[in-house]
């Protein structure tokens, strides 16, 4: 399609767009009673306009039922996670029985850890992404501490090429081929946080698998924003944060993938808890673990039902609309903040380099400007016209267009704004 870099044209693509209709079931900040253009999915979604019912159902069950509620309301508590697994499979591309939803992200993958990283003798090495988003390499290293080792001599980074945005899949396959039987897990982000670009899941999974090391991965900015394929491309274990592409709430609940060969494995080590042990004898109380039979098993506490509740109201949409859908609009609304960012490089003398993948296949919804030229006056000016984006140090701005809510004409107005932010400045 051949672009342009007005208003009219931008009404016309919303015009065209079958989810436009989904943007009245979100609620937007205002500045100066409008509403905000919101690039910030990629950190914290908007909030659904039903999740306050589906909290609201869970309170006025606790004011009615109060125990009772976990067994006599109508969404009942003790099995509340178990509406999640074939929605989500579904966003994941998994079986129903290898999803579960408990807990935070990075406890999850450090419980998950406790299952697939198993060190011993040489293959003790763990292959990640060099910069990968902080909470994961603080998560690394305590992980090989309480196992023994020092993370300088187990962590192995696969860096960038100097001078280089992206990383390149021929690298990563290269290093996992050089750490060979040495290596014990691979964890990598599915789309990495700074730069957007979706990592070859498939590709770096078989070529993990072909040296004997588990391959796990974090999903927090994939799960929602691209398409996965988990059990296809025989992914041991995920998990994923809720609360960006998938507008569950700040801090919500983590979902968690474990491929379906390891259910039922009694030389799998976890970390276990009533949550986990089987469903229909759970309130029999008895002394001895009897896993579920699926990736439940991995569950440990009670389920927070308060906090589950906006994350299914949100999941509910996702199930209707699909991600066929999604990544549909994802594709055509990315391609058009490019274009506008091209064209209001043209127009203002700060020169925007762009380190998010070209290829549509190699990223999702984020993309992430380098603005030379520009320092954080830029942001700052952008937040208080209206126009809520990311920065990163040292002057990295991210934008992720959410296809559920975000609009063509709020993709022109960003250009606007932030074009009028660098003249201001030049004056």
């Amino acid at each position: 399609m051949q672009f342009e870099n007005n208003r009219e044209f931008a009404l016309k693509l919303d015009a065209e767009d079958d989810l436009a209709k989904y943007r009245e079931h979100f609620i937007f900040p205002e500045v100066d009673g409008k509403e905000v253009v919101y690039f910030v999915g990629n950190s914290l979604g908007l909030q659904p306009r039903s999740a306050k019912k589906y909290v609201d159902e869970v309170m006025q069950d606790w004011a009615e039922l109060a125990v009772e509620g976990h067994f006599k309301a109508e969404k009942s508590w003790w099995d509340y996670h178990e509406r999640f697994s074939e929605k989500l499979s579904k966003v994941v591309g998994a079986k129903p029985s290898e999803i579960t939803v408990m807990n935070t992200l990075t406890v999850n993958l450090h419980l998950l850890m406790v299952s697939f990283y198993r060190p011993s003798g040489n293959r003790c090495k763990i292959i990640c992404e060099e910069k990968a988003f902080p909470s994961d390499q603080y998560m690394l290293a305590s992980q090989v501490r309480f196992h023994g080792y020092e993370p300088s001599e187990v962590i192995v980074e696969v860096k960038k090429r100097e001078g280089e945005n992206h990383f390149r899949t021929e690298d990563v396959l290269q290093t996992i081929r050089e750490v060979g039987e040495e290596c014990a897990l691979i964890l990598i982000g599915g789309v990495n946080y700074y730069s957007g670009q979706f990592f070859d899941i498939k590709e770096i999974t078989k070529a993990g698998h072909d040296i004997g090391s588990f391959v796990g991965w974090d999903l927090a900015h994939a799960a929602g924003n691209v398409e996965l394929k988990l059990n296809d491309w025989k992914v041991d274990f995920a998990a994923w944060c809720s609360y960006k592409y998938m507008n569950s709430g700040p801090g919500n609940a983590s979902g968690c993938y474990i491929n379906e060969k390891y259910h039922n494995r009694k030389d799998l080590p976890r970390f276990e808890g009533w949550w986990g042990h089987n469903k229909e004898r759970r309130f029999l109380m008895e002394p001895e673990f009897q896993p579920e039979p699926d990736a439940n098993a991995w569950q440990i506490s009670n389920a927070p039902v308060l906090a589950l509740a906006p994350y299914l109201a949100s999941l509910e949409m996702f199930d209707e609309v699909g991600m066929p859908a999604l990544i549909q609009k994802r594709n055509k609304i990315v391609a058009y903040l490019e274009f506008v960012l091209q064209e209001i490089d043209k127009e203002v003398e700060s020169s925007f380099e762009i380190i998010t993948p070209s290829d549509q296949s190699e990223r999702g919804t984020q993309i992430s400007v380098f603005l030379h030229g520009e320092g954080k006056e830029i942001f700052n000016y952008l937040m208080k016209n209206g126009v809520f984006v990311d920065w990163r140090e040292p002057n990295v701005i991210r934008l992720a267009p959410a296809p559920f809510y975000c609009s063509f004409l709020d993709v022109f107005c960003f250009g606007q704004v932030l074009k009028q932010g660098i003249l201001n400045k030049k004056q």
